[in-house]
This record gives C-alpha cells, sequence and structure tokens, in this order.
C-alpha cells in the first residue's frame, strides 16, 4: 500500500534532516508522526520515526556526568567536521568568527582558545562544521588535542603570513602531527593576506610547501578567498550530495544528502530509508544542471556530487 505522504509530512522530514541540535530533532520527529499518514502502508515508517524519537529523547535527557563525552569531543554535525590546527595567534579564531554563527574569543596575545570551539560554516546547500582548538606550540599544547584531532574528519592548517616565525611554525605542527600519527592537513590556509608584505610572503610559502600541501591565500579580517575556503573544505572531505524526487514530481533540491565519495545508489537509497534499499529495484537518474535525464541506472552505479535519483521499488 502507498504511503501518500502529505507536504506537511515532507516538510517535516526536511526539518528533520537539517536539525542541529537534539531539541530540534526530538521537535521534527514529533512534526513528522503527527503528519504521518495511519494506515497498514505506513505501519514500519511509523515504528521507525517512534524508535528514532525515543532515541532522541534518550539522549537529550543523559545528564549523568559518568557517561558524557569528554569537553574536548565535539559531536559532529553536517556534512562533515574540520578542525583547524595552528601556532598561536594564526588567526584561527578570528577565521571561525568570520565563516560562522559561531563567537570564539578573539584578542591579540597567544593561547586565547582554551577548548573545542565549534560553529557550522555554509557552502551552497551545505553545512560544514569548523572547530577552532588550541594551538601548537613549543612551548605548549594542550595533552587532549590529539584525540580531539583524532575524531575530525580533516584538519586544515592556519598559519600567519605576517609571522616572522612562519615556517618553523609549519614545520614544528607538521612533525608534531607526524608523531602523534595524525593524518597531515588536507591545506594550509595562510591567514592575513592583507597585511604589508602578504602577497609575496604567500608566494614563497607556497613554493616551499605546495608541492606536499595545497597553499590557499584568504585574510579573515577582509574577507579575501572565504568562499575559496569554504569550496576547498567541501572538496577535501571527498562527499557527494545527492537529491531525490518522487515520480512526476519535482525534484527536492533544498535539502540534499550528503555521501562518501564512491557511494552508489544503494547506499543513497539506505540513506533515504532502509525499505528503499531492501526494496529497491531500479532508480532513474536525473540532474539539475540539465543532460540526458530519465537514465535507468542500477543499484550499484555510483553516484556523483549533484545527481537527482528517483526510487523505483
Amino acid at each position: 500500500m502507498p504511503a501518500n505522504l502529505t507536504p506537511d509530512y515532507l516538510e517535516a522530514e526536511r526539518e528533520y534532516r537539517r536539525a542541529e541540535t537534539p531539541a530540534a530533532r526530538i521537535a521534527a520527529l514529533e512534526r513528522m508522526l503527527a503528519t504521518l499518514p495511519k494506515h497498514k502502508g505506513t505501519e514500519k515508517l511509523q515504528a521507525d520515526i517512534r524508535r528514532k524519537l525515543s532515541q532522541a529523547r534518550k539522549e537529550s535527557g543523559r545528564k549523568s556526568a559518568a557517561h558524557a563525552a569528554p569537553f574536548y569531543l565535539v559531536r559532529k554535525e553536517g556534512a562533515g567536521q574540520v578542525a583547524l590546527v595552528g601556532p598561536p595567534n594564526a588567526g584561527k579564531s578570528q577565521l571561525v568568527g568570520a565563516l560562522t554563527h559561531a563567537r570564539p574569543e578573539i584578542a591579540p596575545f597567544p593561547f586565547t582558545t582554551h577548548a573545542p570551539v565549534p560553529g557550522m560554516m555554509s557552502f551552497e546547500d551545505v553545512q560544514i562544521q569548523l572547530v577552532d582548538l588550541p594551538p601548537i606550540s613549543r612551548h605548549f599544547t594542550e595533552p587532549w588535542l590529539p584525540q580531539a584531532l583524532r575524531t575530525a574528519d580533516l584538519l586544515v592548517l592556519v598559519a600567519d603570513l605576517g609571522d616572522g616565525d612562519v615556517l618553523d611554525g609549519i614545520d614544528y605542527i607538521l612533525e608534531t602531527l607526524a608523531g602523534w600519527r595524525i593524518p597531515p592537513p588536507a591545506f594550509l590556509a595562510a591567514n592575513k593576506r592583507d597585511l604589508p608584505g602578504g602577497e609575496a610572503n604567500f608566494r614563497a610559502l607556497a613554493e616551499l610547501y605546495g608541492p606536499r600541501l595545497p597553499c590557499l591565500a584568504i585574510s579573515a579580517a577582509t574577507g579575501e578567498n572565504l568562499d575559496a575556503f569554504r569550496k576547498a573544505a567541501f572538496e577535501a572531505l571527498r562527499v557527494v550530495r545527492v537529491y531525490t524526487k518522487a515520480p512526476g514530481k519535482k525534484a527536492d533540491l533544498g535539502a540534499p544528502y550528503v555521501l562518501p565519495r564512491g557511494s552508489t545508489v544503494l547506499d543513497a537509497a539506505r540513506h533515504v530509508h532502509k525499505d528503499f534499499a531492501e526494496h529497491l529495484r531500479y532508480a532513474r537518474l536525473f540532474h539539475a544542471a540539465g543532460g540526458p535525464d530519465g537514465l535507468m541506472v542500477e543499484r550499484a552505479h555510483q553516484v556523483e556530487d549533484g545527481d537527482i535519483l528517483e526510487f523505483h521499488i
């Protein structure tokens, strides 16, 4: 029996996918349950929503410190978690403040950041989590920092183009990460390009590190190249956005499903709902930018960023 999902239910489901806090997830799930048509065809879906709602309420109600995660482990949100590493006063906090709604403490003296400060950065239609962290320095490094970095999806090294010791700071951080057996940063964000001599310093930096570490010149103060930073972070996460549509309907381009690069049509169906994956026969592929639309693709077909899928079960 078809589910015949209502527009109110579909909107609540989109709110659930966009929710960033336990309270928002609970509210969206409650609305999904209230607007879901109640008949035999939706019994499995009702049970699935009730299970998610029960789990969300349990997680929201856990107040025991004994079972709480350490303060330095930030729960992941959005398309991926990007941790910022760098020497003191490189401008990591200013960068997070410029790219997100977070308000980390910013000061002209070193070691201002003592704990992780997360914020959500927008890139087109997805959110990426940035985490500001204390610096890595020869003078002092927080003992919990390695564990916080290991849980991130990728690292970005932020350096100060106006710092006379910038090369020593970068080298020390790369050596320290290698000693901790943590993968190297995805790229180097050379901050404060707006300072006198910033462009010349960046060219020297890119010539020295470019072959092993992609370099991007930015200015958190002026906003220069921050759009390029957003794009570089998204591409480094190695994920793709997949959209869905119902037969005969327009595609829902407001809230994509974010999957690891290399995922298949079956992976995408499983991400939408386990029942889709269990009963999926094939899908039709559409493209938001135009092209040969409606092509039948098999379950093992590898999806690409921007694909629109119409599932047939």
